[in-house]
């Protein structure tokens, strides 16, 4: 069997969500080391009101997507393939061993925190069900200013459309989408215009941060968020976590990469399922479960059943 390990980006987060990560000593000793880089617990960063901050959002899902990862290799089960959604590729990298979890983390604070400061109130990301990417770049063409930018960003499914900017042009692209005919549109849980030229200034600081940081190949496939691509060097790898930011993310093509590669069992790591979704709308004969402590004996399972395999 060839396994893949996806890990969530911003938006997958809930209240509670590093409590409730499998109790496992693996998993305690990961949020230790994020405690011990940060300075501070990191078990205080999933509250609901810590997960208003970017900072305390972005860094939670780098903990909870690194920690599921470990402990789903303490019962003996390896990636081929590592893939994440926007922040949740410095997880990835991670876990393909390019980036220490000490310098992830602080690269990953860093990254929310100049999010942050550029964009700290009136910006956001919106979902587009139902239409095509090139209707909602129609639809963000039209009500685009330079007082309310709005741009495509995400292209989750080819009707799944993540969009980017104010939140005032966010309102009238909702707009003019239902009145398009989608079957949902809807502004996130997300509280800055991520994966958007708006960001460039925090793309060049990342790389210019990411020079000085010691970066290993990666151990095994990297799939990059910029180009959707299956990426074997640390440099690679480097070129992907600065610039994602301030580019689209083409989850759908990533995932088919994946699929290309010969990945058929997809394992999301917590606190996400939406990626899950995704991957059962797109490929409904590959294996996909979203990891938590009550699906191990599935995930085992499959595991056996298929290295039983003649």
């Amino acid at each position: 069997m060839m396994t893949a390990f996806l890990f969530p980006g911003q938006g997958a987060q809930r209240p509670g969500m590093l409590h409730q990560l499998p109790r496992h000593e693996v998993v305690a000793n990961t949020l230790a080391e994020v405690a011990s880089a940060l300075g501070e617990d990191v078990l205080n960063f999933d509250t609901a009101e810590a997960q208003q901050s970017t900072v305390a959002t972005q860094v939670g899902l780098l903990a909870a997507g690194v920690a599921t990862a470990r402990y789903l290799q303490a019962q003996d089960i390896y990636p081929a393939v590592v893939l994440g959604m926007s922040v949740g590729a410095f997880a990835a990298a991670v876990i393909a061993g390019t980036i220490s979890l000490h310098d992830a983390v602080l690269l990953v604070k860093e990254r929310a925190e100049r999010m942050q400061a550029l964009f700290p109130k009136e910006y956001g990301m919106a979902a587009i069900v139902g239409l095509s990417e090139s209707q909602v770049l129609q639809i963000t063409e039209s009500v685009y200013t330079e007082e309310a930018p709005v741009f495509v960003t995400n292209i989750n499914a080819a009707k799944q459309i993540v969009t980017a900017g104010a939140r005032s042009g966010l309102l009238q692209l909702i707009e003019r989408a239902e009145a398009m005919g989608a079957q949902r549109a809807e502004l996130l849980k997300v509280s800055v215009p991520s994966h958007c030229r708006l960001l460039e200034p925090v793309a060049s600081a990342l790389s210019e941060r990411l020079q000085a940081i010691s970066l290993s190949r990666p151990k095994c496939t990297y799939i990059s968020n910029v180009h959707a691509r299956a990426t074997y060097t640390a440099k690679g790898v480097q070129s992907d976590l600065a610039n994602n930011i301030a580019h689209g993310v083409r989850w759908s093509d990533a995932t088919e990469v994946a699929v290309e590669l010969g990945c058929d069992l997809f394992l999301e790591m917590q606190p996400g399922h939406t990626l899950t979704d995704l991957l059962h709308q797109a490929h409904p004969g590959v294996e996909a479960v979203a990891v938590t402590e009550a699906m191990m004996s599935r995930i085992l399972k499959i595991c056996k059943r298929t290295s039983d395999r003649p």
